[in-house]
Protein backbone atom coordinates (compact mmCIF):
# COMPACT_ATOMS: atom_id res chain seq x y z
CA UNK A 1 0.00 0.00 0.00
CA UNK A 2 1.15 3.55 -0.75
CA UNK A 3 1.72 6.13 1.97
CA UNK A 4 -1.20 8.57 2.18
CA UNK A 5 -0.65 12.12 0.99
CA UNK A 6 -0.92 14.60 3.85
CA UNK A 7 -3.14 17.54 2.98
CA UNK A 8 -2.25 21.15 3.92
CA UNK A 9 -2.68 21.95 7.59
CA UNK A 10 -5.36 24.59 6.92
CA UNK A 11 -7.69 22.15 5.12
CA UNK A 12 -10.30 19.98 6.81
CA UNK A 13 -8.60 16.79 5.67
CA UNK A 14 -5.20 18.06 6.78
CA UNK A 15 -6.50 18.94 10.24
CA UNK A 16 -8.13 15.53 10.66
CA UNK A 17 -5.06 13.69 9.41
CA UNK A 18 -2.94 15.48 11.99
CA UNK A 19 -5.43 14.74 14.78
CA UNK A 20 -5.67 18.40 15.73
CA UNK A 21 -8.55 19.66 17.84
CA UNK A 22 -9.50 22.11 15.13
CA UNK A 23 -10.14 19.11 12.88
CA UNK A 24 -13.13 18.07 14.96
CA UNK A 25 -14.40 21.64 15.22
CA UNK A 26 -14.11 22.22 11.47
CA UNK A 27 -15.72 18.86 10.66
CA UNK A 28 -18.75 19.67 12.79
CA UNK A 29 -19.11 23.03 11.03
CA UNK A 30 -18.54 21.71 7.48
CA UNK A 31 -20.99 20.20 5.03
CA UNK A 32 -21.80 16.72 6.31
CA UNK A 33 -20.84 14.88 3.11
CA UNK A 34 -17.48 16.67 3.07
CA UNK A 35 -16.80 15.82 6.70
CA UNK A 36 -17.75 12.15 6.20
CA UNK A 37 -15.51 11.82 3.14
CA UNK A 38 -12.53 13.31 5.00
CA UNK A 39 -13.17 11.13 8.06
CA UNK A 40 -13.38 7.91 6.02
CA UNK A 41 -10.19 8.90 4.17
CA UNK A 42 -8.31 9.25 7.46
CA UNK A 43 -9.52 5.98 8.97
CA UNK A 44 -9.01 3.84 5.85
CA UNK A 45 -5.64 5.39 4.87
CA UNK A 46 -3.83 5.70 8.19
CA UNK A 47 -2.11 9.12 8.15
CA UNK A 48 0.16 8.55 11.14
CA UNK A 49 3.91 8.74 10.77
CA UNK A 50 4.30 6.11 13.50
CA UNK A 51 1.09 4.13 13.94
CA UNK A 52 2.46 2.30 16.98
CA UNK A 53 2.76 5.37 19.21
CA UNK A 54 0.37 8.01 17.85
CA UNK A 55 -3.26 7.93 18.98
CA UNK A 56 -6.17 8.44 16.60
CA UNK A 57 -8.82 5.80 17.29
CA UNK A 58 -10.72 7.62 20.04
CA UNK A 59 -10.42 10.92 18.15
CA UNK A 60 -12.00 9.49 14.98
CA UNK A 61 -14.55 7.37 16.85
CA UNK A 62 -15.86 10.43 18.68
CA UNK A 63 -16.31 12.20 15.36
CA UNK A 64 -18.20 9.21 13.94
CA UNK A 65 -20.52 9.50 16.90
CA UNK A 66 -20.89 13.28 16.61
CA UNK A 67 -21.70 13.03 12.89
CA UNK A 68 -23.81 9.88 13.29
CA UNK A 69 -21.69 8.56 10.43
CA UNK A 70 -22.42 5.28 8.62
CA UNK A 71 -19.73 2.58 8.51
CA UNK A 72 -20.06 1.61 4.84
CA UNK A 73 -16.69 3.12 3.96
CA UNK A 74 -14.96 1.14 6.70
CA UNK A 75 -16.72 -2.07 5.63
CA UNK A 76 -15.58 -1.63 2.03
CA UNK A 77 -12.01 -1.03 3.20
CA UNK A 78 -11.92 -4.10 5.42
CA UNK A 79 -13.32 -6.52 2.86
CA UNK A 80 -11.74 -5.23 -0.35
CA UNK A 81 -9.37 -7.36 -2.44
CA UNK A 82 -6.35 -5.82 -0.70
CA UNK A 83 -7.26 -7.71 2.46
CA UNK A 84 -6.07 -10.97 0.93
CA UNK A 85 -3.08 -9.39 -0.87
CA UNK A 86 -1.71 -7.13 1.86
CA UNK A 87 -1.67 -8.78 5.28
CA UNK A 88 0.26 -5.98 7.02
CA UNK A 89 -1.71 -5.15 10.13
CA UNK A 90 -1.09 -1.43 9.68
CA UNK A 91 -3.44 -1.45 6.66
CA UNK A 92 -6.51 -2.26 8.77
CA UNK A 93 -5.31 -1.62 12.33
CA UNK A 94 -6.67 1.91 12.65
CA UNK A 95 -10.02 0.91 11.14
CA UNK A 96 -10.38 -1.97 13.59
CA UNK A 97 -9.34 0.20 16.54
CA UNK A 98 -11.95 2.82 15.60
CA UNK A 99 -14.60 0.10 15.37
CA UNK A 100 -13.56 -1.14 18.80
CA UNK A 101 -14.01 2.35 20.22
CA UNK A 102 -17.44 2.58 18.58
CA UNK A 103 -18.44 -0.71 20.18
CA UNK A 104 -17.53 0.89 23.50
CA UNK A 105 -19.93 3.72 22.65
CA UNK A 106 -22.72 1.20 21.95
CA UNK A 107 -22.63 1.07 18.14
CA UNK A 108 -24.18 -2.30 17.26
CA UNK A 109 -23.19 -2.00 13.60
CA UNK A 110 -19.53 -1.67 14.60
CA UNK A 111 -19.82 -4.76 16.78
CA UNK A 112 -21.29 -6.83 13.93
CA UNK A 113 -18.60 -5.61 11.55
CA UNK A 114 -15.85 -6.62 13.98
CA UNK A 115 -17.46 -10.06 14.38
CA UNK A 116 -17.56 -10.56 10.63
CA UNK A 117 -13.96 -9.46 10.15
CA UNK A 118 -12.70 -11.61 13.03
CA UNK A 119 -14.27 -14.59 11.30
CA UNK A 120 -13.15 -13.87 7.74
CA UNK A 121 -10.52 -11.08 7.62
CA UNK A 122 -6.75 -11.43 7.36
CA UNK A 123 -6.04 -9.23 10.40
CA UNK A 124 -8.49 -11.26 12.46
CA UNK A 125 -6.28 -11.27 15.58
CA UNK A 126 -6.57 -7.50 15.94
CA UNK A 127 -10.34 -7.63 15.55
CA UNK A 128 -10.48 -10.39 18.16
CA UNK A 129 -8.43 -8.27 20.57
CA UNK A 130 -10.86 -5.37 20.11
CA UNK A 131 -13.80 -7.64 20.88
CA UNK A 132 -12.02 -9.30 23.80
CA UNK A 133 -12.29 -6.18 25.97
CA UNK A 134 -15.86 -5.27 24.99
CA UNK A 135 -17.81 -8.41 23.98
CA UNK A 136 -19.76 -10.72 26.26
CA UNK A 137 -18.70 -14.32 26.89
CA UNK A 138 -21.52 -15.63 24.69
CA UNK A 139 -20.53 -13.29 21.87
CA UNK A 140 -16.94 -14.53 21.98
CA UNK A 141 -17.98 -18.18 22.07
CA UNK A 142 -19.79 -17.69 18.76
CA UNK A 143 -16.45 -16.83 17.12
CA UNK A 144 -14.58 -19.91 18.32
CA UNK A 145 -15.39 -22.19 15.39
CA UNK A 146 -14.49 -19.64 12.70
CA UNK A 147 -11.17 -18.75 14.37
CA UNK A 148 -10.13 -22.35 15.05
CA UNK A 149 -10.84 -23.31 11.44
CA UNK A 150 -7.80 -21.19 10.56
CA UNK A 151 -5.58 -23.80 12.23
CA UNK A 152 -5.78 -27.19 10.50
CA UNK A 153 -5.28 -30.39 12.45
CA UNK A 154 -1.67 -31.53 12.55
CA UNK A 155 1.74 -30.42 13.88
CA UNK A 156 1.93 -27.24 11.78
CA UNK A 157 -1.59 -26.15 12.66
CA UNK A 158 -1.01 -26.86 16.34
CA UNK A 159 2.22 -24.86 16.30
CA UNK A 160 0.45 -21.94 14.62
CA UNK A 161 -2.33 -22.15 17.19
CA UNK A 162 0.17 -22.04 20.07
CA UNK A 163 1.82 -19.01 18.48
CA UNK A 164 -1.53 -17.24 18.17
CA UNK A 165 -2.34 -17.95 21.82
CA UNK A 166 1.11 -16.86 22.96
CA UNK A 167 1.08 -13.63 20.94
CA UNK A 168 -2.49 -12.58 21.70
CA UNK A 169 -2.65 -9.08 23.16
CA UNK A 170 -5.88 -9.96 24.97
CA UNK A 171 -5.92 -13.63 26.10
CA UNK A 172 -9.51 -13.63 27.33
CA UNK A 173 -11.09 -15.33 24.26
CA UNK A 174 -8.54 -18.14 24.30
CA UNK A 175 -9.02 -18.85 27.99
CA UNK A 176 -12.76 -18.83 27.44
CA UNK A 177 -12.53 -21.25 24.51
CA UNK A 178 -10.16 -23.57 26.37
CA UNK A 179 -13.07 -24.84 28.45
CA UNK A 180 -14.85 -26.17 25.36
CA UNK A 181 -12.04 -26.93 22.89
CA UNK A 182 -9.26 -29.39 23.85
CA UNK A 183 -6.88 -28.02 21.17
CA UNK A 184 -7.10 -24.53 22.67
CA UNK A 185 -6.64 -25.92 26.17
CA UNK A 186 -3.50 -27.75 25.03
CA UNK A 187 -2.19 -24.64 23.29
CA UNK A 188 -2.73 -22.42 26.32
CA UNK A 189 -0.90 -24.93 28.51
CA UNK A 190 2.01 -25.29 26.09
CA UNK A 191 2.46 -21.60 25.17
CA UNK A 192 4.38 -20.65 28.36
CA UNK A 193 6.80 -23.52 27.80
CA UNK A 194 7.47 -22.30 24.25
CA UNK A 195 8.28 -18.87 25.65
CA UNK A 196 10.63 -20.30 28.25
CA UNK A 197 12.36 -22.36 25.59
CA UNK A 198 12.94 -19.25 23.47
CA UNK A 199 14.40 -17.46 26.49
CA UNK A 200 16.73 -20.35 27.23
CA UNK A 201 18.05 -20.50 23.65
CA UNK A 202 20.67 -17.86 24.33
CA UNK A 203 23.36 -16.88 21.82
CA UNK A 204 27.02 -17.64 22.22
CA UNK A 205 28.68 -15.53 24.91
CA UNK A 206 32.33 -14.38 25.04
CA UNK A 207 35.03 -15.40 27.47
CA UNK A 208 35.47 -13.31 30.60
CA UNK A 209 38.16 -10.84 29.52
CA UNK A 210 38.29 -7.42 27.89
CA UNK A 211 40.05 -8.66 24.76
CA UNK A 212 37.56 -11.52 24.35
CA UNK A 213 34.57 -9.18 24.73
CA UNK A 214 35.99 -6.82 22.08
CA UNK A 215 36.53 -9.72 19.69
CA UNK A 216 32.99 -10.97 20.35
CA UNK A 217 31.53 -7.52 19.73
CA UNK A 218 33.34 -7.23 16.43
CA UNK A 219 32.12 -10.65 15.30
CA UNK A 220 28.64 -9.15 15.04
CA UNK A 221 29.78 -6.65 12.40
CA UNK A 222 31.42 -9.16 10.12
CA UNK A 223 34.80 -7.48 10.46
CA UNK A 224 35.82 -4.01 9.36
CA UNK A 225 32.80 -2.29 7.84
CA UNK A 226 30.84 -5.42 7.00
CA UNK A 227 27.29 -5.86 8.06
CA UNK A 228 27.15 -2.94 10.47
CA UNK A 229 24.32 -0.49 9.89
CA UNK A 230 24.62 2.99 8.56
CA UNK A 231 21.94 5.62 8.29
CA UNK A 232 20.60 7.47 5.28
CA UNK A 233 19.37 11.01 5.43
CA UNK A 234 15.78 9.78 5.68
CA UNK A 235 16.57 7.84 8.85
CA UNK A 236 16.47 4.33 7.35
CA UNK A 237 19.23 1.87 8.13
CA UNK A 238 21.40 0.13 5.58
CA UNK A 239 23.84 -2.68 6.20
CA UNK A 240 27.15 -3.81 4.79
CA UNK A 241 30.24 -2.01 3.55
CA UNK A 242 30.70 0.19 0.50
CA UNK A 243 30.59 -2.79 -1.83
CA UNK A 244 27.37 -4.15 -0.37
CA UNK A 245 29.06 -7.35 0.84
CA UNK A 246 28.35 -8.46 4.38
CA UNK A 247 29.12 -11.53 6.36
CA UNK A 248 25.89 -11.00 8.27
CA UNK A 249 23.74 -10.58 5.20
CA UNK A 250 23.19 -6.84 5.43
CA UNK A 251 19.44 -7.05 5.97
CA UNK A 252 17.51 -4.96 8.49
CA UNK A 253 17.49 -7.77 11.05
CA UNK A 254 21.27 -8.15 10.72
CA UNK A 255 21.73 -4.38 11.08
CA UNK A 256 19.76 -4.32 14.32
CA UNK A 257 21.60 -7.38 15.58
CA UNK A 258 24.97 -5.70 14.94
CA UNK A 259 23.92 -2.62 16.90
CA UNK A 260 22.60 -4.75 19.76
CA UNK A 261 25.80 -6.79 19.81
CA UNK A 262 28.01 -3.70 20.05
CA UNK A 263 25.81 -2.25 22.81
CA UNK A 264 25.83 -5.61 24.62
CA UNK A 265 29.61 -5.64 24.30
CA UNK A 266 29.74 -2.28 26.06
CA UNK A 267 27.62 -3.65 28.91
CA UNK A 268 29.90 -6.64 29.22
CA UNK A 269 32.93 -4.35 29.31
CA UNK A 270 31.41 -2.61 32.30
CA UNK A 271 31.71 -5.91 34.16
CA UNK A 272 35.12 -7.13 32.97
CA UNK A 273 37.22 -4.05 32.15
CA UNK A 274 39.54 -2.65 34.80
CA UNK A 275 41.94 0.29 35.09
CA UNK A 276 44.67 -1.73 33.42
CA UNK A 277 42.57 -2.04 30.25
CA UNK A 278 42.25 1.72 29.69
CA UNK A 279 44.99 1.87 27.07
CA UNK A 280 43.56 -1.08 25.10
CA UNK A 281 40.06 0.39 25.18
CA UNK A 282 41.21 3.83 24.05
CA UNK A 283 43.27 2.42 21.21
CA UNK A 284 40.36 0.22 20.12
CA UNK A 285 37.95 3.15 20.28
CA UNK A 286 40.28 5.15 18.03
CA UNK A 287 41.39 2.62 15.42
CA UNK A 288 39.77 -0.74 16.13
CA UNK A 289 37.53 -2.81 13.88
CA UNK A 290 33.94 -1.62 13.60
CA UNK A 291 32.13 -3.69 16.23
CA UNK A 292 34.92 -3.62 18.81
CA UNK A 293 35.47 0.08 18.23
CA UNK A 294 31.82 0.89 18.85
CA UNK A 295 31.69 -1.24 21.99
CA UNK A 296 34.83 0.37 23.41
CA UNK A 297 33.61 3.84 22.53
CA UNK A 298 30.25 3.28 24.23
CA UNK A 299 31.94 1.86 27.34
CA UNK A 300 34.36 4.77 27.68
CA UNK A 301 31.50 7.22 27.28
CA UNK A 302 29.44 5.48 29.95
CA UNK A 303 32.28 5.58 32.52
CA UNK A 304 32.97 9.25 31.61
CA UNK A 305 36.55 8.52 30.62
CA UNK A 306 38.66 11.65 30.27
CA UNK A 307 39.43 10.76 26.64
CA UNK A 308 35.81 10.01 25.69
CA UNK A 309 34.94 13.47 24.27
CA UNK A 310 37.99 13.53 22.02
CA UNK A 311 37.30 9.96 20.87
CA UNK A 312 33.64 10.81 20.20
CA UNK A 313 34.68 13.78 18.06
CA UNK A 314 37.23 11.70 16.17
CA UNK A 315 34.72 8.90 15.51
CA UNK A 316 31.93 11.30 14.51
CA UNK A 317 34.14 12.71 11.76
CA UNK A 318 35.29 9.27 10.60
CA UNK A 319 34.60 8.30 7.01
CA UNK A 320 33.32 4.93 8.25
CA UNK A 321 29.61 5.74 8.36
CA UNK A 322 28.65 3.01 10.86
CA UNK A 323 31.21 4.22 13.37
CA UNK A 324 30.16 7.86 12.96
CA UNK A 325 26.47 7.03 13.47
CA UNK A 326 27.19 4.93 16.55
CA UNK A 327 29.40 7.68 17.98
CA UNK A 328 26.66 10.29 17.52
CA UNK A 329 24.13 8.00 19.14
CA UNK A 330 26.53 7.49 22.04
CA UNK A 331 26.99 11.23 22.41
CA UNK A 332 23.24 11.69 22.68
CA UNK A 333 23.21 9.30 25.65
CA UNK A 334 26.00 11.01 27.59
CA UNK A 335 25.53 13.25 30.60
CA UNK A 336 27.86 15.09 32.96
CA UNK A 337 29.74 18.36 33.21
CA UNK A 338 32.72 17.28 31.11
CA UNK A 339 30.76 16.35 27.99
CA UNK A 340 28.53 19.44 28.31
CA UNK A 341 31.59 21.69 28.03
CA UNK A 342 32.54 20.00 24.75
CA UNK A 343 28.93 19.94 23.54
CA UNK A 344 28.69 23.73 23.90
CA UNK A 345 31.77 24.18 21.76
CA UNK A 346 30.52 21.74 19.12
CA UNK A 347 27.00 23.19 19.01
CA UNK A 348 28.42 26.70 18.49
CA UNK A 349 30.42 25.73 15.38
CA UNK A 350 29.47 28.10 12.55
CA UNK A 351 29.73 25.33 9.96
CA UNK A 352 27.24 23.14 11.85
CA UNK A 353 27.25 19.50 10.80
CA UNK A 354 26.04 16.30 12.40
CA UNK A 355 28.24 16.66 15.47
CA UNK A 356 26.90 20.16 16.10
CA UNK A 357 23.28 19.00 15.72
CA UNK A 358 23.76 16.08 18.09
CA UNK A 359 25.53 18.33 20.59
CA UNK A 360 22.59 20.74 20.48
CA UNK A 361 20.19 17.87 21.21
CA UNK A 362 22.37 16.88 24.17
CA UNK A 363 22.18 20.45 25.50
CA UNK A 364 18.40 20.37 25.01
CA UNK A 365 18.18 17.26 27.18
CA UNK A 366 20.82 18.01 29.83
CA UNK A 367 22.02 21.61 29.46
CA UNK A 368 21.34 24.60 31.67
CA UNK A 369 19.57 27.92 31.12
CA UNK A 370 22.72 29.37 29.57
CA UNK A 371 22.37 26.87 26.72
CA UNK A 372 18.94 28.11 25.61
CA UNK A 373 20.27 30.32 22.75
CA UNK A 374 22.18 27.39 21.23
CA UNK A 375 19.17 25.08 21.47
CA UNK A 376 16.82 27.67 19.96
CA UNK A 377 19.28 28.33 17.13
CA UNK A 378 19.50 24.59 16.42
CA UNK A 379 15.70 24.35 16.47
CA UNK A 380 15.34 27.14 13.91
CA UNK A 381 18.00 25.53 11.73
CA UNK A 382 16.34 22.11 11.86
CA UNK A 383 12.95 23.56 10.89
CA UNK A 384 14.60 25.49 8.07
CA UNK A 385 16.41 22.38 6.79
CA UNK A 386 13.83 19.63 7.33
CA UNK A 387 10.49 21.34 7.90
CA UNK A 388 8.08 20.79 10.77
CA UNK A 389 8.73 17.05 10.92
CA UNK A 390 12.52 16.83 11.04
CA UNK A 391 14.03 13.80 12.72
CA UNK A 392 15.82 15.88 15.39
CA UNK A 393 12.91 18.12 16.33
CA UNK A 394 11.47 16.18 19.25
CA UNK A 395 14.50 16.58 21.55
CA UNK A 396 14.95 20.23 20.60
CA UNK A 397 11.27 21.06 21.13
CA UNK A 398 11.30 19.35 24.52
CA UNK A 399 14.50 21.23 25.30
CA UNK A 400 13.21 24.74 24.66
CA UNK A 401 10.29 24.00 26.96
CA UNK A 402 12.55 22.57 29.65
CA UNK A 403 14.88 25.57 29.41
CA UNK A 404 11.92 28.03 29.28
CA UNK A 405 13.38 29.63 26.15
CA UNK A 406 10.81 32.36 25.49
CA UNK A 407 12.44 33.33 22.19
CA UNK A 408 11.20 30.02 20.70
CA UNK A 409 7.47 30.86 20.91
CA UNK A 410 7.05 31.57 17.19
CA UNK A 411 8.81 28.43 16.00
CA UNK A 412 6.92 26.25 18.49
CA UNK A 413 3.63 27.68 17.24
CA UNK A 414 4.69 26.84 13.68
CA UNK A 415 5.60 23.25 14.61
CA UNK A 416 2.36 22.84 16.55
CA UNK A 417 0.31 23.90 13.54
CA UNK A 418 2.21 22.11 10.78
CA UNK A 419 3.59 18.83 12.09
CA UNK A 420 1.87 15.63 11.00
CA UNK A 421 3.11 13.84 14.14
CA UNK A 422 0.72 14.18 17.06
CA UNK A 423 3.46 13.23 19.53
CA UNK A 424 5.62 16.12 18.31
CA UNK A 425 2.62 18.45 18.50
CA UNK A 426 2.14 17.30 22.08
CA UNK A 427 5.75 18.26 22.86
CA UNK A 428 5.22 21.65 21.20
CA UNK A 429 2.06 22.23 23.25
CA UNK A 430 3.93 21.32 26.43
CA UNK A 431 6.61 23.87 25.57
CA UNK A 432 4.05 26.54 24.70
CA UNK A 433 2.33 25.99 28.05
CA UNK A 434 5.60 27.10 29.67
CA UNK A 435 6.72 29.98 27.42
CA UNK A 436 3.64 31.28 25.58
CA UNK A 437 1.64 33.80 27.67
CA UNK A 438 -1.37 33.30 25.37
CA UNK A 439 -1.44 29.50 25.54
CA UNK A 440 -4.29 29.31 28.07
CA UNK A 441 -6.67 31.31 25.87
CA UNK A 442 -5.32 30.13 22.51
CA UNK A 443 -3.87 26.72 21.69
CA UNK A 444 -5.06 25.19 24.97
CA UNK A 445 -8.68 25.58 23.86
CA UNK A 446 -8.05 23.62 20.66
CA UNK A 447 -6.03 21.03 22.59
CA UNK A 448 -9.16 19.98 24.49
CA UNK A 449 -10.22 18.22 21.26
CA UNK A 450 -6.75 16.86 20.37
CA UNK A 451 -6.20 13.19 19.52
CA UNK A 452 -3.49 12.66 22.17
CA UNK A 453 -4.71 12.06 25.71
CA UNK A 454 -1.64 13.76 27.23
CA UNK A 455 -2.36 16.85 25.14
CA UNK A 456 -5.97 16.92 26.33
CA UNK A 457 -4.80 16.51 29.92
CA UNK A 458 -2.31 19.38 29.46
CA UNK A 459 -5.06 21.57 28.05
CA UNK A 460 -7.45 20.74 30.87
CA UNK A 461 -4.86 21.84 33.42
CA UNK A 462 -4.01 25.12 31.67
CA UNK A 463 -7.04 26.33 29.70
CA UNK A 464 -8.71 29.55 30.78
CA UNK A 465 -12.31 28.78 31.70
CA UNK A 466 -13.79 32.08 32.82
CA UNK A 467 -16.52 33.34 30.51
CA UNK A 468 -16.04 30.71 27.78
CA UNK A 469 -19.09 28.47 27.61
CA UNK A 470 -17.54 26.32 24.87
CA UNK A 471 -14.60 25.40 27.11
CA UNK A 472 -16.79 24.53 30.07
CA UNK A 473 -19.08 22.43 27.88
CA UNK A 474 -16.10 20.52 26.50
CA UNK A 475 -14.72 19.89 29.99
CA UNK A 476 -18.08 18.51 31.10
CA UNK A 477 -18.24 16.24 28.05
CA UNK A 478 -14.74 14.91 28.72
CA UNK A 479 -15.63 14.27 32.35
CA UNK A 480 -18.65 12.19 31.32
CA UNK A 481 -17.01 10.35 28.40
CA UNK A 482 -16.51 6.63 29.26
CA UNK A 483 -13.85 6.33 26.58
CA UNK A 484 -11.59 8.96 28.14
CA UNK A 485 -8.48 8.06 30.14
CA UNK A 486 -8.40 8.34 33.92
CA UNK A 487 -5.65 11.00 33.85
CA UNK A 488 -7.78 13.26 31.67
CA UNK A 489 -10.83 12.66 33.87
CA UNK A 490 -8.81 13.66 36.94
CA UNK A 491 -7.50 16.86 35.33
CA UNK A 492 -10.92 17.84 33.98
CA UNK A 493 -12.79 17.18 37.21
CA UNK A 494 -10.14 19.09 39.13
CA UNK A 495 -10.77 22.16 36.97
CA UNK A 496 -14.54 21.83 37.15
CA UNK A 497 -14.57 21.42 40.92
CA UNK A 498 -12.26 24.42 41.40
CA UNK A 499 -14.64 26.66 39.48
Amino acid sequence: MFEPAIAPSASLLGLLQRGRGDGTLHALAAERHEALAALDECVTRDPRRDWQVENRSLYYARLYMELEAPLTGLEEHLFCAWDTLDECESRTGLTLAVLGRLVGYGRRDAQLLLHRYAAHGSNWAWALDELAVRETDDGLRVLAAAVLDRFPEGPEGDAALRAAVRDAYEPRPWHLWAADHPRVAAATERAPFDLWQRQMDRPETPEWSTAAVLAWADAGSGGQGGGFPSQRSDGTLTGGDATGDSLTGGGPADDRAAVRRAAAGARLLAAVAGPGDASLLRDTARTGATGARCAALRHLAEIDDVCAPELIEHAAEDLAEPVAEFALDTLGRMRGARILVHARAWAARPAGGRLARTAAKLLACAGGPEDAPLVVSALHQEVSDAGADGADLCALVEGVGRLAAGQAVSVLRHIYAETVCSQLRQSAARGLAVIDPYFATGAAVECLWDCEEATRELAARHVFTKGDGRVLDRLRRLAADPGEKAEVHAAVRGRLSSG
